[in-house]
């Protein structure tokens, strides 16, 4: 990402591994995660697409609040019936990740739509934002 992109800043956490493990909660088996994202800009916003496998609709809270962007969720993996765990790395990941917004995009028409463990949230520009072409007049 460049300075350029309305999405200025990554998370604290992430620290460049995408995927990575970035903490492990005590209390529970799960571990949180950094999902993988790719941002899309073009002239009428940004488009976030991030990768939550295992994470139902009921699970995942995407919040934006002030300038920040936060998407949480956490995976169901569920146990076949018949079937007891012998071994387990990961029992239910929990992922999270957070994003700065440039002033530029309109945080109050975000729109966030999860299809196939597949997050796509799309921020459009403020109108005054947007590139717009002037008619030059002659003489």
């Amino acid at each position: 990402m460049n300075a350029s992109n309305p999405v200025v800043q990554r998370d604290q956490n992430q620290q460049g591994n995408q995927g990575a493990v970035v903490k492990r909660r005590e209390d529970t088996q799960a571990m949180t995660l950094v999902p993988a994202v790719d941002i899309f800009e073009t002239a009428a916003g940004v488009t976030l697409w991030a990768d939550l496998p295992g994470v139902p609709r009921e699970n995942l809270e995407v919040n934006v609040h002030d300038s920040s962007l936060r998407i949480e969720g956490e995976a169901v993996v569920p146990t076949p019936t018949g079937l007891r765990v012998q071994h387990a790395e990961v029992r239910q990941p929990r992922f999270a990740r957070s994003f700065t917004l440039s002033p530029d995009l309109d945080a109050s028409r975000i729109e966030a739509n999860l299809q196939d463990g597949v997050l796509k949230v799309t921020i459009p520009r403020r109108e005054e934002a947007k590139p717009r072409r002037i008619d030059v007049s002659v003489g």
